[in-house]
């Protein structure tokens, strides 16, 4: 991958794609301190990789190490998904917080591959071409995906309200 030649185009490479890496990230773990861990990870894991990177499937390279990597974590810790330190920090208003954490308790509801594809889709901003890449399916079956998971995503919100 000719980006990573140069620290100059390592440079690029990170601007480029660290901001919806790192999204993913803490989406996933939703704690902004693994969130930078895996996301450094990521950047790492692919700068050892080089040639072997194609430069069209880069973050698509990216999310899989985040989400692989994050998996093992939370195989080893078996943990839920946390507020994010930024909400708590704020001293957000209470009702904001009380929606993210009926959200986030919605998304650990649902199925692994179902949360990941949404994440995969909102925080990592990948195409249904590149969640398929990921997923072992088509386009129109990471797009369908998508759309059962924002359903029940959304059927579960309202249960709980």
């Amino acid at each position: 991958m000719a980006e990573t030649d140069s620290a100059a185009g390592f440079g690029a490479l990170y601007e480029r794609h660290s901001r919806a890496v790192y999204r993913f990230a803490l989406a996933l773990t939703g704690n902004v301190a693994q969130a930078e861990d895996l996301t450094a990870e990521a950047f790492l894991r692919i700068l050892e990789a080089g040639e072997r990177v194609e430069t069209l499937t880069v973050r698509a390279y990216l999310v899989t190490i985040v989400r692989n990597l994050s998996r093992n974590e939370w195989k080893r810790e078996r943990r839920r998904v946390a507020m994010p330190a930024e909400v708590v920090a704020a001293g957000a208003d209470p009702a904001v917080r009380m929606e993210l954490e009926a959200v986030l308790g919605a998304l650990q509801g649902l199925a692994a591959g179902d949360r990941e594809v949404l994440l995969m889709r909102a925080e990592a901003d990948l195409s249904y071409e590149e969640i398929a890449v990921l997923t072992g399916g088509t386009a129109q079956a990471a797009r369908v995906r998508a759309h059962r998971a924002r359903k029940r995503l959304m059927e579960a919100l309202c249960r709980k309200t």
